[in-house]
């Protein structure tokens, strides 16, 4: 399998404070090398996948056999939502977006202030682990939703463009039970120009 763990494109307390270094460190090399493995160990009887992008195995899951599906759902979603993850955060984030995303989401949400609140309440209220996804639907139009475990917008027909992960590993060390504090401080480290990035590619 051609499927490794990406590099950050920051050091692991670029973050700070916001989201600490050991978090950043633990979450990268443990959380997500764990996805990896196990999804490479899944796959180890079916041959036919060793050039399968982790995302096109979760938009094609009903051609994966059905005794190891749940361990790629799974597997191949931990490693997809993260490899997203790292890329829309950086150092000094934050603000407000610009150009053709934050156009549309005036659009569809009326202003950036009742969108924050909404994603706020989607991460808030995943119960258990899971994640905040603002995604593109198959119209072309921006949608917000929070899925359970490692399930992948793409599941459900969806690109996901932002997520936001809402596992306890994402923030237990700093913020204890406190997944409030940790999604209010994540919006201090967005990368609001990867967004616009991810967003054009689907739409373009």
């Amino acid at each position: 399998m051609k499927i490794v763990l990406p590099a950050l494109p920051y050091s692991y307390g670029s973050l700070e404070p916001y989201i600490d270094a050991p978090t950043m460190e633990i979450h990268h090399t443990k959380h997500h090398q764990a996805y990896i493995n196990n999804l490479i160990a899944a796959l180890e009887t079916c041959p036919e996948f060793d050039s399968t992008s982790a995302q096109a195995l979760l938009m094609d899951l009903p051609l994966v056999p059905e005794e190891i599906r749940t361990a790629v759902r799974n597997n191949a979603g931990g490693h997809y939502n993260h490899s997203l993850f790292w890329t829309i955060m950086k150092k000094n984030g934050g603000g407000e977006p610009n150009g053709l995303v934050g156009q549309a989401i005036k659009k569809t949400f009326g202003s950036f202030a009742e969108f924050q609140a909404l994603f706020n309440a989607r991460a808030k209220t995943v119960f258990g682990s899971g994640w905040a996804w603002l995604s593109v639907d198959a119209n072309g139009e921006l949608v917000l939703t929070a899925l359970p475990n490692q399930d992948s917008p793409l599941l459900y027909n969806c690109v996901p463009i932002m997520g936001l992960d809402v596992w306890e590993h994402a923030y237990y060390l700093k913020y204890q039970n406190k997944r409030p504090e940790y999604i209010d401080a994540w919006w201090h480290v967005i990368n609001w120009e990867q967004i616009e990035e991810n967003y054009r590619a689907v739409i373009e």
